[in-house]
């Protein structure tokens, strides 16, 4: 399934003055007013053929490519890739202990 049928649960708990990055594939207006209805700002391309062409920083879309890198990195993690776990906690706590394997990792090269 798309997440766009779905965004209503992804996007309802969003802060005031927040800038929500994603792709094309959101580019709905439906999605956009779910966004701006909480306060917060849609920074997403407009697809080729929409006839109104919102704002759209290309700078901070620049931003999204770590998050991406990010999650390529964690489906690294063959548990997290496949997801083995049958229950959402037990899948939750997984993702964590990676992300926190990620950011070691990072923290530890740099330093």
């Amino acid at each position: 399934m798309h997440d766009g049928q779905i965004a209503d649960t992804l996007l309802d708990h969003l802060a005031p003055r927040t800038i929500v990055l994603a792709d094309k594939a959101y580019d709905a207006d439906r999605i956009r007013e779910l966004i701006q209805d909480q306060g917060a700002t849609p920074n997403i391309p407009p697809k080729s053929n929409r006839k109104w062409k919102p704002c759209f920083s290309k700078r901070l879309y620049r931003e999204r490519n770590l998050i991406e890198r990010f999650f390529s990195k964690l489906k690294h993690f063959r548990r997290v890739a496949t997801r083995y776990d049958k229950l959402a906690a037990n899948f939750l706590a997984m993702v964590q202990l990676a992300s926190m394997r990620l950011w070691l990792r990072a923290y530890e090269s740099t330093a």
